[in-house]
């Protein structure tokens, strides 16, 4: 005499194996879903600039944005802006180099 399983729900182990996703799946799904894989880039990109360029670069660092593949940064330093104006390039290899990816196409000082 064979025991007849009493659970109730008896296809649950299988449609379990089915639908498993790890939660990286998961929430790689929903950022190509709501399209936000460049949103999470251009917050990586913000948060960069601090460790990048370190601490009195980033307290004289009035403002900074992204947009279109273009790094805005505003100083409160004439001489510090133009000396960052002229090391843009190596800095500019330097933050894509962190960030894993030519993401920054240009950086714009004001």
């Amino acid at each position: 005499m064979q025991a007849e399983s009493l659970s109730p729900y008896p296809e649950r182990n299988s449609m379990r194996k089915a639908n498993d996703q790890t939660l990286k799946e998961v929430i790689s799904e929903l950022v190509k879903e709501y399209h936000l894989s460049d949103k999470l880039k251009e917050l990586k990109v913000l948060e960069t600039w601090p460790a990048e360029v370190g601490k009195l670069i980033c307290h004289h660092t009035v403002n900074i944005s992204f947009r279109e593949g273009k790094l805005f940064v505003t100083l409160d330093n004439a001489a510090m802006r133009q000396e960052l104006h002229l090391a843009r390039t190596k800095l500019l290899k330097s933050l894509n180099k962190r960030l894993g990816e030519d993401f920054i196409a240009e950086i714009v000082f004001k």
